[in-house]
């Protein structure tokens, strides 16, 4: 780890001031950012705390929804009886996300900055990755690939996006509130992380020196829910995941909303099948050939076909218990 220069910011202003170089980054929780300083992923020569900036760990009502502070710790926003009650899908991802000690540090607006968990991203010794080496190619392709994408990837990337509340936040229709010296922005949580056939080494659509703020939720989707399958069930990362949140009227599902975790570079919507839903029944044995319809374009890798059937079955069974609640 190279030597760096901290400073702790007292505004948002205060934190972007010259913090849209490549050799600066932002600090809040740090359970991320320590990791990649100590496997070398990072090598910041400043380091801007932002973690006691004023204001930004508040969990408010905005229209009809929330307005969640990027600062809010992930077991203050999982525990926030709002979030219980309207919010469930995204309440249950925070809780399978880390243990309670992480949660305890962890942010909502820093979590779903994480990067890839691809062992050749995280590998200590070189190797090919696009994301560590822009233009070395991908040593997962035809690697170690057996927990890597379904969806999304090209020969350029695999890799996929571990975070749980970022699954739930793609299948709210959340919004992703940011600031910068020449302007925030409103990004859609579906759209913030990138796709290798844009760019293999881009992991966000963030621009350097450009802060997450808040997090915007919209009406209530009390009839919703996360399930989280993995190796082990303590502190493990998703072999695949899914968030499910459905709307009933009249008997008939008028509208549904599917993500899929860890199968793709981003929380992975499943367009196809939430229109192959509405005007299902609930308990109809037709929405499993629903839920398949969202898989015309999966594509596995040479080790991982496994997860094409693994995922079609987690979402299916998120789609039963968002219709349960």
């Amino acid at each position: 780890m190279r030597p760096f220069t901290y400073v702790r910011a007292e505004s948002v202003p205060d934190a972007l001031n010259g913090a849209h170089t490549a050799d600066t980054l932002f600090l809040a929780g740090g359970t991320e950012l320590l990791n990649w300083a100590r496997i070398g992923i990072e090598s910041p020569r400043r380091l801007v705390d932002i973690g006691r900036l004023p204001g930004l760990d508040e969990i408010v009502s905005h229209g009809d929804g929330l307005r969640i502070g990027a600062l809010a710790r992930l077991n203050d926003v999982a525990q926030d009886p709002r979030v219980e009650t309207s919010y469930p899908v995204l309440a249950q991802a925070i809780l399978k996300a880390a243990s309670a000690q992480l949660r305890n540090l962890a942010t909502i607006g820093g979590n779903p900055v994480q990067r890839t968990r691809c062992p050749y991203f995280r590998s200590h010794d070189p190797v090919a990755c696009n994301k560590r080496e822009p233009g070395s190619g991908c040593a997962a392709l035809h690697g170690a690939n057996e927990r890597l994408a379904i969806f999304g990837w090209t020969e350029g990337c695999v890799a996929v996006q571990p975070s749980d509340p970022a699954v739930a936040l793609a299948c709210l229709d959340a919004v992703i509130i940011t600031e910068h010296v020449e302007g925030g922005r409103r990004i859609p949580a579906a759209e913030f992380h990138t796709l290798p056939a844009d760019d293999p080494a881009a992991h966000n659509v963030l621009r350097p020196g450009e802060l997450i703020t808040g997090i915007e939720l919209g009406a209530p989707a009390p009839k919703s829910a996360y399930v989280k399958v993995r190796e082990r069930q303590s502190y493990e990362f998703a072999l695949v995941s899914a968030a499910a949140a459905v709307e009933v009227q009249d008997g008939l599902i008028a509208r549904a909303r599917l993500a899929l975790g860890s199968v793709a570079p981003r929380p992975w919507r499943l367009y196809e099948a939430e229109q192959a839903l509405v005007g299902l029944r609930p308990g109809s044995p037709d929405l499993l050939d629903a839920v398949t319809s969202g898989f015309a374009d999966s594509r596995p890798l040479s080790s991982n076909a496994y997860k094409i059937p693994l995922a079609r079955n987690t979402a299916l069974r998120a789609l039963e218990l968002a219709l349960e609640a």
